[in-house]
């Protein structure tokens, strides 16, 4: 089983023992909301578009209603679970475009909670999160003024991107990758100037 399949199953496991009514830390989604996301994102690419073309976003969040509303919640984890359908371009894609997605998501309902805390990921999992944050600064901090570096809690430097006065976040891979997606929630570390540092947490990130 892939890091992306195992992950899946912890994501579909803990959405299942919160509940439908949970909150993520997705805006105002529930984690019924965010599994109808990751199933038009899988099964419905017509639907989905929106999610890539501002201009359709009111179609797609249209159709996510109504598979939200529309379906009942086991059903709708076991779609979650049961992954990209045979004619999907996910399926064969699944370890490269999932992994990150479900380990993400995974962490949008664990803390929206209280009392979070990182979880004790397994080598395959750092691994593969770990090769993603090359890719993902470039498409979350792009467009920060800042020259951005992220380092591993090693001290390792795993990436950089941009110009101007310096900031370094350090964390492990997956709490980069939490950052660099858009959350707060997540255990990084910053080091440069207070108006440096306010910039970049403020930029728009976003995978």
């Amino acid at each position: 089983m892939t890091a992306a399949a195992r992950e899946r199953a912890a994501l579909v496991n803990t959405m299942r023992t919160v509940g439908p009514d949970a909150p993520t830390l997705c805006g105002d989604w529930t984690t019924r909301d965010l599994a109808a996301h990751l199933i038009l994102r899988e099964r419905r690419p017509d639907a989905a578009a929106g999610i890539l073309i501002s201009r359709l976003a009111g179609y797609t969040a249209r159709k996510q209603r109504e598979l939200s509303d529309g379906t009942e919640w086991p059903e709708l984890l076991s779609l979650v679970a049961s992954g990209p359908p045979l004619y999907s371009p996910l399926k064969l894609l699944d370890p490269l475009v999932n992994t990150t997605e479900m380990f993400v998501h995974h962490e949008d309902v664990r803390r929206a909670g209280p009392g979070w805390q990182p979880r004790q990921l397994d080598a395959d999992l750092v691994a593969a999160l770990r090769r993603q944050v090359r890719l993902a600064i470039r498409m979350s901090l792009r467009g920060a003024s800042a020259a951005v570096t992220l380092h591993d809690t090693d001290g390792t430097t795993l990436a950089s991107i941009g110009t101007g006065p310096p900031c370094v976040i350090t964390g492990a891979p997956a709490e980069l990758l939490i950052f660099l997606s858009g959350r707060d929630a997540a255990d990084v570390e910053f080091t440069g100037d207070d108006a440096t540092i306010a910039a970049v947490r403020s930029a728009r990130r976003g995978l």
